[in-house]
């Protein structure tokens, strides 16, 4: 570890990449402001720009909308009573009632630091236990990752929404979209239908901005959206925040902190869980519970000290293992992938000085988020305010420059325009479109390693238990597959009563 640091700290501290920190916590700020457009619509629309970058300032971009996301939402949240991204729900509980009562700015303050110190918290996380996990990462061979690689397509439960049935169907739609192309193993063409364009596949930005940002534009062209207007007055108080107040938040912070870090290495959990149990959490052993719902400081605190921590504790299972915990994550990987890293061991030891230079660069994230949090939350503020029918040509226009610009390639439009025709369908059908990205992502990697294993093994499927981590994490989808089936057949049962 020692040894890389230094090398690390040089790739680092350079200009270019503070200028795209700065820029991606800018854009992630503004994005999760404005109720309806979400972290992973912002992360997908500026993908396309870090394809021209190396490893390190993409992803140093990619990291700022992340994190500054977790955040941003927590703005309109307070300021209007609409959170900006569905994980600032909670925030929005004694956030709101706490702008209410003259105290905006304070509000704001709150969850400023408190997200700021929950991604420091799981930054530091990521940064020690990161290389400890590569180091087991390293006995396993192609039968263990493909099992790692079905483990991580369990999350798709858990992003299912009402049907699970229609989730798998959506991550089955996913992995058939991966097999487009050439075949990994023998290089035979699959399912090209004679064009040449797809012998290498279809480019998941193209995909994914066809998936989530133009059907997004269809769903709002149905909806005739009121323009929230915003009352600048509100955060003209001093925002003070008494000592006995910043006391009562600490332990509710630290708990959160480790509650988000935890929720967040495990695959497919997500922010919204970690800050509603982290405020669930806060409430049951707060003095002042009577507080909660009507503008408690505590609970403001440990929702968004939640939500932030999760967004360093998702970079483990991906660096170490390639299994993303999120959407948003998921992209990520790709970007890795542009530059030719693949998760691993052989990342920390071969590109040791760009992976703790992505660790440390996440701590200046979430510092360099504190600054512009304290000096323009004013301008993040007024953006919620923006009138729809401005910011949706904007988004369009950004939606076919960037799938454009990757190939310079007409051709990429009209893929892009076909995936916003199949999204428009599956969410009239009433299918999720985030178990699509993992079936995308994960299905080569699975696919891959599956018949890898089974060339290795002559054909014999004894190769999938011929180990203790293979035995291990069959126990782990086993468990995973249970709680789920438990979890959808009481689901089942309280429906039928009521």
């Amino acid at each position: 570890m020692l040894e890389f640091i230094a090398p690390a700290l040089k790739l680092l501290f350079t200009p270019e990449n503070f200028f795209w920190i700065n820029c991606g916590v800018f854009i992630g700020s503004v994005f999760a402001a404005i109720p309806g457009l979400t972290v992973i619509l912002c992360i997908i629309l500026f993908l396309p720009v870090t394809y021209r970058m190396t490893a390190v300032p993409g992803m140093m971009f990619l990291l700022g909308i992340y994190c500054a996301g977790g955040y941003g939402g927590s703005v309109s949240a307070i300021l209007i009573n609409t959170p900006g991204t569905p994980h600032a729900a909670a925030t929005m509980l004694d956030g709101h009632p706490l702008s209410q009562m003259g105290r905006t700015k304070a509000a704001l303050k709150i969850a400023l630091y408190a997200s700021v110190f929950g991604g420091i918290f799981s930054g530091l996380m990521l940064l020690f236990l990161a290389p400890q996990v590569a180091k087991v990462s390293a006995q396993l061979g192609t039968a263990e990752y493909f099992l790692i690689c079905l483990f991580g397509l369990t999350i798709i439960a858990g992003i299912s929404g009402k049907s699970m049935v229609k989730g798998v169907i959506s991550a089955c739609i996913g992995l058939f979209i991966s097999c487009i192309g050439s075949d990994p193993l023998t290089s035979y063409d699959r399912y090209t239908f004679g064009i040449p364009r797809l012998y290498m596949g279809l480019d998941l930005a193209i995909c994914l901005i066809g998936l989530f940002a133009l059907v997004e534009i269809l769903k709002k062209a149905e909806t005739k959206l009121e323009r929230m207007k915003l009352d600048a007055s509100k955060i003209k108080d001093d925002g003070r925040i008494t000592k006995g107040e910043y006391k009562r938040m600490l332990l509710p912070v630290l708990m959160s902190s480790f509650i988000g870090t935890v929720i967040g290495i495990i695959p497919g959990t997500g922010a919204s869980m970690a800050s509603w149990f982290s405020y669930d959490r806060a409430k049951a052993i707060s003095k002042h519970k009577e507080e909660f719902g009507n503008g408690s400081v505590e609970g403001i605190a440990a929702a968004e000290s939640a939500n932030n921590a999760v967004t360093g504790a998702t970079l483990i299972p991906l660096l170490t293992l390639g299994i993303p915990g999120d959407g948003c994550v998921a992209i990520m990987l790709s970007a890795l992938m542009i530059n030719g890293l693949n998760p691993g061991l052989s990342l920390f030891t071969t590109q040791g000085d760009i992976m703790y230079a992505i660790m440390i660069g996440l701590l200046f994230v979430n510092l360099f988020m504190l600054l512009q949090g304290k000096y323009l939350t004013r301008l993040f503020a007024k953006v919620v305010s923006i009138p729809q029918e401005i910011l949706t040509p904007v988004i369009v226009i950004f939606c076919f420059a960037g799938a454009y610009s990757i190939n310079k390639s007409y051709f990429d439009i009209g893929v892009t325009l076909a995936f916003a025709v199949i999204a428009w369908l599956l969410y009239k059908l009433d299918f999720p479109t985030v178990p699509i990205l993992l079936g995308l992502v994960l299905g080569n990697m699975t696919e891959t390693n599956f018949r890898r294993a089974l060339l290795i093994s002559k054909g014999s499927p004894v190769i999938f238990v011929s180990s203790i981590y293979c035995i291990v994490f069959l126990i782990l989808i086993a468990s995973a597959v249970t709680m789920i089936v438990k979890s959808k057949l009481k689901e089942s049962r309280e429906a039928k009563g009521e």
